[in-house]
């Protein structure tokens, strides 16, 4: 039997049919053990490996900023669709919390949109889905996106007005960089998102950059099955909880997902709190002068890249088993770790290789147990079987087993992660290679130059003599 990237295939004994692959038990493998100080220098490595090329970022952050810049500026003066025009925009998302990975890729945009403060939202799940009414009827601009009771927010009417907003704003929009283009990606009936993939000019181009625009409802004022806010007080401490449950919370236009969905879950909107996480991720530390210019550092930022690359490469390896995997649930595990373990010394720089180790180890206890709360919503279980299958989560809990067993060698052998813009070098990524190679030329150079110049000499010298 041949085994290949340490899965071992089977068959079905009662059908005789070949089943999905399953990993390798640990006596099946004859590899020796890493050692920790191995272990320590490899996740110390990938740690810096993980940090965005400062070039590439440059020039993601100027596509992006144009981008929105004059999107905005569109809504702004688009008299056909008034509720837009004062739309504003939220930065959200790993970029901007500063955990992003590999490269400056992937962008959220949440565009803000006022509603009327009086509306009525309604839980159709465990305090995720809402469907949001108006209290009173109204005339204003969010009328045309009223259903027939001229109560409730249709969620697909936004989302729609939203698609031909952004599609007749590219049809005259010129990108800084005239070698590329936005192009809108095919519609997800479960994504809440406008999402733009900017490619190259050529024909089938691969995607450089891509931006997820979110319609968005601000609303003051909390749900009831989420108005205590999160449990941070140990962690970041009484005052900034109270701040939190301050905010205002954000609906966006995300559906249910099942079969024979009733009316109101096809128009359900789904509470974010994705600008709190990044004032938490930002402001992360149990003393508020963690990670400033002259403070202390901590490791935080790092664990969380670390277990996003290691989530990223699960998925890389086992699509379809981990396909319900995403690097929300990693997020989640984050944060809750963050609440547990607050004490700022307990995430010193030089214990980062422990730090990330327990990390893993507790996405593997969630996955186990079957149990990984939602952060701000506890009742809405992540890893309940409606969301995440228990076969996928089995798979989960012996893919980490074996990860933590070999030393974690997704870490070792990633994916080559392309340069955005490769034709663009400065001379900030020269290496000694390139130096001596340039040298190499030059020498080359100088002796045909001057090979050239003898025969030339020699040539004159002979037709004077005839």
């Amino acid at each position: 039997m041949v085994v290949q990237d340490g899965l071992t295939p089977r068959k079905d004994e009662t059908r005789g049919k070949s089943s999905p692959p399953r990993l390798t038990p640990a006596r099946q493998r004859q590899k020796v053990k890493q050692q920790p100080s191995e272990l320590a220098s490899l996740i110390k490595r990938k740690a810096k490996d993980l940090k965005i090329r400062q070039t590439d970022r440059r020039w993601a952050a100027e596509v992006v900023n144009d981008f929105r810049e004059n999107l905005l500026r569109f809504l702004r003066s688009c008299t056909d669709q008034p509720l837009f025009q004062s739309a504003d925009f939220l930065t959200t998302g790993s970029y901007f919390e500063k955990v992003k990975i590999h490269s400056p890729d992937e962008f959220d945009m949440m565009l803000k949109l006022q509603v009327p403060n009086r509306l009525t939202m309604t839980e159709l799940d465990g305090g995720l889905f809402y469907r949001i009414d108006l209290i009173r009827t109204t005339r204003t601009h969010i009328q045309a996106f009223l259903l027939e009771n001229q109560r409730t927010l249709s969620s697909s009417k936004v989302l729609n007005e939203t698609y031909r907003l952004v599609r007749k704003f590219l049809k005259n929009y010129k990108v800084p960089d005239e070698c590329c283009r936005w192009e809108v990606n095919r519609k997800n009936p479960y994504c809440p998102a406008v999402t733009l993939s900017l490619c190259r000019t050529d024909k089938n181009s691969d995607e450089l950059i891509s931006v997820d625009v979110v319609p968005s409802l601000e609303v003051q004022g909390w749900p009831v099955p989420v108005r205590n806010g999160p449990d941070v007080e140990n962690w970041l401490g009484k005052k900034v909880r109270q701040e939190i449950r301050g905010l205002p919370c954000y609906f966006v236009p995300k559906r249910l997902k099942g079969r024979n969905l009733s009316e109101d879950a096809k128009e359900s909107w789904r509470i974010s709190f994705s600008h709190i996480e990044k004032k938490m991720i930002t402001s992360h530390g149990n003393k508020k002068t963690c990670c400033e210019s002259n403070a202390t550092k901590c490791c935080r930022k790092q664990c969380l890249k670390l277990l996003k690359s290691l989530i990223e490469g699960l998925k890389q390896r086992f699509p379809k088993e981990l396909e319900d995997l995403c690097s929300y649930h990693g997020k989640t595990v984050f944060l809750h770790t963050l609440s547990s373990r607050f004490e700022d010394s307990m995430w010193a720089c030089e214990l980062l290789p422990s730090c990330f180790l327990q990390l893993v180890s507790a996405l593997e206890d969630h996955a186990r147990r079957g149990v990984l709360p939602h952060f701000f919503v506890p009742e809405c279980n992540l890893f309940s079987p409606a969301i995440f299958p228990r076969r996928a989560l089995a798979f989960l809990v012996n893919a980490l087993e074996e990860q933590q067993r070999e030393g974690l060698p997704l870490l070792k052998h990633p994916l080559p992660v392309a340069r955005l813009r490769p034709e663009t070098i400065s001379a900030e990524v020269f290496t000694e290679d390139d130096d001596q190679s340039a040298a190499v030329s030059s020498a080359v150079m100088t002796q045909l130059v001057l090979l050239f110049a003898m025969v030339l000499f020699g040539l004159s010298f002979l037709i004077q003599s005839m």
